[in-house]
This record gives C-alpha cells, sequence and structure tokens, in this order.
C-alpha cells in the first residue's frame, strides 16, 4: 500500500490489509461500483452484511479469526492490567472501592476477577455518571466503571488491541500506542506546507454516546471467534449507568471514561479512514475528532458530502453542525487545542482560558501564598508548556503574556489587591526565588530537547 493516503486511480486498496477490521470493502479494480463517492450509495447487498436502519455495511467474510483469547488470560496479564489503572488514577466507581482500597487486597481481587473473566461468570458493576464542564456553559457525561470494572476492561483491551492495530490506518492518531496529538498536528501541517489549505473542520456529533452497538459488535467479531472474550465486550457496553439513584439502561454508545471505549471507537472508525483513503482524501483523525485538507473549495465540499454521506448512511452517525466548517488557511482554525493558520500555530483561545482558570483558582487574594501554592502552579505550568510549545508551535510571545499575567496573580495574592505599585515590592526575581517556574523559559528549554 501506497504510504500516507494516497490510492491509485482505480481506488484499489492492497488485499493483503485483510477485511480492514472487518468493515471495510474490498476496493478492487474489478468492482469500482463498490468504492463510494459523495453522490452515490452502495450498489452491492451481498451476503454477510448487517443493516443499520436503511444503510448497509457489507462485513467480508474472514477465512481465518483470532481463537483462544479467553486462555491468555492469566496472573501477570492481571497484574499488568491493574498497573495500568493505577498510573491512570482515576476516581472510585457506584461501589466506592478506590484504587488502592483495590490495591490492599490485590492477589485475591485479582484471583477473583481472573476466575470471572474465564467463566463467563463477570458481572459489570454499572457505570457512574458524573459531568464535567465542556465550556460554553456546556457539561461533558463520562461514565466512570468501578476499578475491577476498569481492570478487567483493561485486559480485554490488551489482548485485541494488537489484533487491530495493524489495520488502523496511519493517519490515525488517537489513543493507539507510539502515537500522540503533536504527530497528528504535525501531519496537517505537513499537508498544508504541501498545499493543501483548505480545511474541512469536522467533528461527529455525540460519538460516544451514539455508537451501535451492533456495529461494534460486528466489527470485533469480523476478526475474534472467542464467544467469551465477544461476551465480555458486550456485558461492558450494557453495563448500564446509574444517575440520580436511578439505574438507565445503554442501548448505545460506548461511555466516555471506559478503558476500552477508545479501542472500540478507533475500530469504527477505520471504515471511515479507509473510506476517505480510497476517495483520494487527505485527512487527519484523531479519535472522533478530524480535518480533511484540500487544495480547492469544491474538493472541501465534495469531501464534506462524502463524509456525511459514510456517517449517515453507514454509521449511523452524524456531523456536529456547530463544531464542523470549511475554512481557508487564512482564516485559521482550531485542531487538538492549537489554533493553526497561515502565520501561526498557538494555543487556541479557549484552551488559553482553561489554564487561566486553573490558575485563577490557585492563586484566590483570599488564600496564602505558601509553597504548597508554587508547587500546584508549578504542575499545571509545566502540563500546559509541555503540551504548547513542541518545536512547530509559535507560543513564545504567547506564553510571555501569561507569564506576566501570573506573576500579577501572585502579587494580588500576597498583597491581596491590585495595584501597580506592588511590581516594585515584589520583583519578577523575588518571584523566581519562590521557585515559580516561567512559561517562557520552560517554553525554551522544550524546543531545546
Amino acid at each position: 500500500m501506497r504510504e500516507g493516503n494516497e490510492c491509485n486511480c482505480k481506488g484499489e486498496v492492497n488485499p493483503e490489509v485483510g477485511d480492514l477490521v472487518g468493515l471495510l470493502f474490498a476496493f478492487s479494480g474489478k468492482a469500482p461500483g463498490m468504492l463510494k463517492t459523495p453522490s452515490m450509495s452502495l450498489q452491492a447487498r451481498p451476503s454477510g452484511v448487517i443493516t443499520l436502519g436503511e444503510s448497509t455495511v457489507k462485513i467480508v467474510p474472514k477465512k481465518f479469526k483470532v481463537h483462544s483469547l479467553t486462555g491468555r488470560i492469566n496472573p501477570e496479564l492481571m497484574r499488568q492490567a491493574f498497573k495500568a489503572v493505577k498510573k491512570n488514577r482515576g476516581a472510585a466507581g457506584l461501589d466506592k472501592m478506590s484504587i488502592k482500597m483495590f490495591e490492599d487486597n490485590l492477589e485475591q481481587n485479582l484471583d477473583a476477577l481472573m476466575r470471572d473473566l474465564k467463566s463467563r461468570s463477570y458481572k459489570p458493576i454499572p457505570l457512574k455518571r458524573v459531568y464535567i464542564p465542556k465550556g460554553g456553559g456546556k457539561v461533558r457525561p463520562l461514565g466512570i466503571p468501578a476499578v475491577r470494572c476498569r481492570v478487567a476492561q483493561e485486559v480485554i483491551r490488551r489482548l485485541i488491541s494488537p489484533i487491530f492495530e495493524r489495520q488502523f490506518h496511519d493517519n490515525s492518531y488517537g489513543f493507539r500506542p507510539g502515537r500522540n496529538c503533536h504527530m497528528a498536528v504535525r501531519k496537517v501541517l505537513q499537508y498544508l506546507d504541501d498545499g493543501y489549505r483548505v480545511v474541512l473542520d469536522a467533528d461527529i456529533k455525540a460519538f460516544f454516546d451514539n455508537i451501535s452497538h451492533k456495529l461494534i459488535m460486528a466489527c470485533v467479531a469480523a476478526e475474534i471467534a472467542d464467544g467469551n472474550i465477544l461476551g465480555l465486550i458486550e456485558k461492558f457496553l450494557k453495563s448500564g449507568v446509574m444517575e440520580d439513584g436511578v439505574l438507565k439502561p445503554t442501548t448505545k454508545g460506548t461511555p466516555q471514561g471506559g478503558v476500552i471505549s477508545p479501542l472500540l471507537a478507533n475500530i469504527v472508525l477505520n471504515y471511515l479512514d479507509w473510506q476517505l483513503h480510497a476517495n483520494g482524501v487527505k485527512f487527519v483523525r484523531y479519535a472522533d475528532d478530524f480535518v480533511i485538507t484540500c487544495k480547492t473549495l469544491p474538493q472541501a465540499e465534495k469531501a464534506l458530502d462524502l463524509v456525511k454521506d459514510i456517517l449517515e448512511k453507514d454509521l449511523e452517525l452524524e456531523l456536529s453542525p456547530e463544531k464542523t466548517k470549511i475554512v481557508r488557511l487564512w482564516d485559521g482554525f482550531e485542531f487538538l487545542g492549537f489554533y493553526i493558520s497561515h502565520r501561526t500555530t498557538r494555543m487556541r483561545p479557549k484552551s488559553q482560558e482553561k489554564f487561566k482558570m486553573k490558575i485563577r483558582t490557585l492563586t484566590k487574594r483570599s488564600h496564602n501564598l505558601d509553597a504548597e501554592v508554587i508547587t500546584k502552579l508549578n504542575r499545571v505550568i509545566r502540563g500546559t508548556v509541555n503540551y504548547f510549545a513542541p518545536p512547530f508551535a509559535t507560543v513564545i510571545a504567547q506564553f510571555k503574556r501569561l507569564d506576566a499575567w501570573i506573576r500579577k496573580r501572585i502579587r494580588c495574592m500576597k498583597y491581596k489587591r491590585i495595584s501597580r505599585a506592588d511590581n516594585k515590592r515584589m520583583k519578577i526575581k523575588h518571584i523566581r526565588r519562590l521557585g515559580l517556574l516561567s512559561c517562557w523559559d520552560l517554553c525554551l528549554a522544550v524546543k531545546e530537547r
């Protein structure tokens, strides 16, 4: 297969890729009608298909599937899964058992969980519903699994991830080993430098809440024949969620907060990736957030029609009309927290405001300025700069302004007022002696790595 997302004029895809997670159509020069274009839906309805509403998605038969994954569940895998869950931290679930409480009786808990997973007696604990702010007065619903369920999901994720990982598209960067947000942004910048300067900035509406369980299971079953593993995944999906004391069933979607959710999302959206690839579209995707780069506005409009057609007719999903738009490079667009234009790649305004809100929370004038405050501020500053100061970013001037603003907050906290006279009472060198990190200095250090 050609590198990146280039394809030949016939729309051929290398058959050695297999069935592309069981969802990609077998494009070939002999069957050009199977190639999906913006103005046509699928022409053939062969045997071995699943129907979602009015859409039909072909599941390509696979001669060999993966069997006996259950036999690979052993004490070592259980310990590795727990270590990964512990590293990610996270709150307790509905059973109120924290990671520390689970660890206090670790061997017995892991042994009991391993027996349940292998004997088909595992019963998931319903998710705990929490809401986090997402800006603009909106909130994002999360489903928090119990620690025991997070370990179980991590076990299954480690078993099936290698099977699907080799089939994912090169331009998919979300929640994959050895890939990150910076690589996705760098790929977008590469396309922009190559002359693809009209951008379709796309976002799938409530993606994690609306994925069809039937489609997820069909995708996984196309590669895996272990009935126990398939049953466990279905149990994860249908575990239910407890909200305001009421247990609500989960009939669609995969919970944000679930360990296995990102992998299942990538498995489903891999179909979209390869459809775009077959149409010669230059795209970069990170989970449900993706951009398509084109050379002309008509090309971008055709790409938008194509994406809508694939999502709505094949995957029963839709684009968010508020977040999906076509822009030219000089107008700028946002992707993964960055604002990208022909002049700059920097923190987007929303990301900068989130950073400021964290600083405001830590520097209230009603609190005292002490070493603990400085430690917490440094943690926020270090994390923000490490993410927003990669070599391709132009954020030095932005961080200089943020440094001045943080120093102002420190002085207000120290003297319980806002006054320019305090600039002389507490100079920059005095603030540095407290141990406060400078965004600008840290930015230069990160860029020199």
